[in-house]
């Protein structure tokens, strides 16, 4: 692990409070944010596996009005989201097990692995101005139309939000937490960091939210579905592709001059 990487993992940890606390919920008030900032496991000798296209999308219906605990989800605009960004099963080959939830924030995605070499994918929107977490962690818990607690620091910039101060917000389809809510835990401590629904469909593909991973409402309503308790959670922040495998590879200069002694023995 070089010095840099080092150090922009300990600035990714030190922006968690900030820029996760609009993601935070009851037990995650600010006034132990400090002490809940897990170990940020640097991912940037892993570069992110680009995928190799479309294997099978969804079909429309996948976004169509529903009815969930009792709650009417409003359909989907597709028709005014890019393609991509839609769930779509893609070829994607990774050393990552099965099961691995890989999240690559510059290119707007969410992969949960599958055997095989594919993988479903979601497209995301993630935290603006830069500000969002990298490193490994596991699903600690996972709720059905989580209440949203902000924290007083948001609270102070934003007095609309004072009827929720340390009662928090009810679920519903306004709250900022979406559907479901995925809660990262690292060693057993709350990261503050989550992936949930949103009912904001035209976020997706863009960097607008508090910094958690936001998906639409019927995608993490199906993620939510897909992924257990304790599975691994990969967020790489774009440091990690180092190489385009979708391009030829550069010949190293070791490797140039192998080739070069291996032409002139054969001369």
């Amino acid at each position: 692990m070089t010095k840099s990487s080092i150090f922009l993992g300990a600035a990714f940890a030190a922006a968690l409070v900030v820029t996760l606390s609009g993601c935070a919920s009851t037990d995650q008030s600010a006034s132990n944010a400090s002490r809940a900032i897990a170990r940020v496991t640097s991912a940037y000798a892993n570069p992110t596996p680009p995928d190799g296209g479309t294997f099978g999308a969804v079909p429309a219906t996948a976004y169509a009005a529903m009815e969930d605990d009792g709650l009417k989800l409003p359909a989907v605009p597709t028709a005014k989201i890019d393609p991509k960004f839609l769930r779509q099963r893609v070829i994607y080959a990774s050393d990552y097990e099965p099961g691995t939830v890989v999240v690559d924030t510059p290119h707007r995605f969410l992969y949960v692995v599958e055997r095989g070499g594919t993988a479903m994918r979601y497209g995301i929107g993630v935290g603006k101005d830069g500000f969002s977490w990298s490193g490994e962690a596991k699903i600690g818990d996972k709720q059905h139309w989580p209440k949203w607690f902000p924290p007083n620091e948001m609270i102070d910039r934003r007095p609309d939000l004072e009827p929720y101060r340390g009662v928090g917000m009810d679920p519903g389809l306004t709250n900022p937490l979406g559907a479901r809510a995925l809660y990262l835990h690292q060693n057993g401590r709350d990261t503050l960091y989550r992936l949930h629904g949103s009912p904001e469909w035209w976020s997706i593909g863009k960097a607008m939210s508090s910094g958690c991973i936001r998906l639409i409402n019927q995608d993490i309503i199906d993620l939510y579905e897909r992924v257990p308790p304790g599975a691994r959670v990969v967020v790489l922040q774009g440091k990690e592709r180092m190489v385009d495998l979708n391009k030829p590879a550069k010949k190293s200069a070791s490797a140039k001059s192998a080739a070069i002694k291996t032409k002139s023995k054969k001369s």
